[in-house]
């Protein structure tokens, strides 16, 4: 077995040792068995040339290929190696998690086929050229580093294939990952694939995982359904977030829908999409606190005392990433049972609750007194924290409209 990492950039030759250029990528087929068709070469003049794998003679130091070999073009169900896999975040099938592809291994028995793909370190180092250097230093302190190794047939690469997703039926193990994680992968590929993922799965494990979406995909998908389709899902969902799907749509497309719903669950609905019209933005305030991830107790405790000094109330600490989207949170019991320098992942809750500025004042007072919250994050269709709203300030608005 041989790694793709330890093939790219090396001189092609034909066998009477004129210089063709360097193997930059390899070409596969998108089924059960992907064996490699074409290698890619890149010439001194930038030329890419398509060259079926039947040319190739050797690999060693240098590629070797047959003196009188022809150019092709890549055929339908035809990969790249660069473009379409390596770096991909997949669906590891076995583990039911998602990973990043970092290396991709390569069988050459009778004709070489993709055997599979390296997600651990290994397959970092390997392309750093650091991975002798490690494993020797590992081997003082009898420490011994392994790849992370998926057969072809564990992994699900749903970004293949040019926007189309193979799906066989022991992808069923989709249903075993977390709604979130699936989500979370999801709105990073389009929603062909999406859909093609939701359609294999039970259709309350995927109404999970539709709520885990964020506001902008969940309209994207629910616009691409047809209204039966998409009321089937909306009285799966929590009440709330059917609302809050609901209101980002055009007025039209929102009653095909509900007109398909049963009756109870459309008299449900209905009912609380009266109360659409307040604004959550006239309630909000802007005095919350951010942290990243990766921060430790330490440094939010010193955030705390500096910038929380004149905050109203401060009952939650609210995480962002790198994109400033919200992916966590946690209250300030739980920060100071931590040790001072545990990183925020560490004991963060990521499946946060919370509201937009659609969400009816009446739903957001629901969803405070149900998972018995003081303070829950205004997110936009972006995930972008916008400011809290409060359990007294929601309390004093419902109320003062029931006197």
């Amino acid at each position: 077995m041989i790694y793709f990492s330890e093939l790219r950039g090396k001189k092609v030759i034909t066998e009477d040792q004129i210089y063709i250029g360097r193997l930059e990528d390899l070409i596969f087929l998108a089924a059960d068995k992907a064996d490699i068709t074409k290698f890619v070469v890149k010439t001194p003049k930038k030329e890419k040339l398509l060259i079926p794998i039947e040319y190739l003679r050797k690999i060693n130091t240098k590629v070797t290929i047959n003196k009188d070999f022809i150019v092709s073009e890549l055929r339908e169900n035809e990969l790249y190696v660069v473009l379409n896999l390596l770096d991909m975040q997949i669906i590891d099938l076995k583990g039911n998690k998602i990973v990043r592809v970092n290396d991709v291994a390569i069988q050459e028995k009778d004709k070489p086929y993709l055997a599979g793909v390296d997600v651990g370190i290994l397959g970092i180092l390997r392309w750093l050229r650091f991975e002798k250097i490690i494993n020797k230093f590992a081997s003082l302190f009898n420490f011994q580093l392994t790849s992370r190794f998926l057969s072809w047939a564990e992994i699900q690469p749903l970004e293949l294939a040019r926007g189309q997703v193979k799906l066989k039926k022991e992808e069923k193990k989709l249903d075993k990952m977390r709604p979130e994680d699936l989500a979370d992968y999801l709105q990073r590929t389009n929603v062909l694939n999406a859909k093609k993922v939701l359609g294999i799965l039970d259709d309350k494990f995927a109404a999970n995982v539709i709520e885990s979406l964020n506001i902008n995909y969940q309209t994207a998908i629910f616009r691409s359904f047809k209204p039966e389709k998409a009321a089937k899902f909306i009285s799966l969902l929590d009440p709330d977030d059917a609302i809050d799907v609901l209101l980002v749509m055009s007025q039209k497309r929102r009653e095909q829908i509900i007109d398909c719903l049963q009756i109870d669950k459309k008299k449900e609905l209905m009912h609380l999409m009266k109360y659409a019209k307040s604004s959550i933005g006239e309630l909000m305030t802007t005095e919350f606190l951010t942290v990243r991830s990766e921060q430790t107790v330490r440094n939010i405790i010193d955030k705390v005392r500096k910038e929380s000094a004149d905050f109203r109330i401060l009952t939650a600490i609210y995480v962002i990433n790198t994109d400033n989207q919200l992916i966590g949170v946690f209250g300030l019991h739980e920060l100071v049972l931590q040790d001072l320098d545990n990183p925020v992942y560490k004991f963060m809750v990521q499946n946060v609750i919370v509201v937009h500025f659609t969400t009816p004042a009446e739903i957001v007072l629901n969803k405070m007194l149900r998972y018995r919250l003081t303070t829950l994050p205004v997110i936009d269709d972006n995930k972008y924290i916008q400011g809290i709203v409060t359990l007294d300030d929601i309390a004093t608005s419902v109320l003062s409209k029931k006197i």
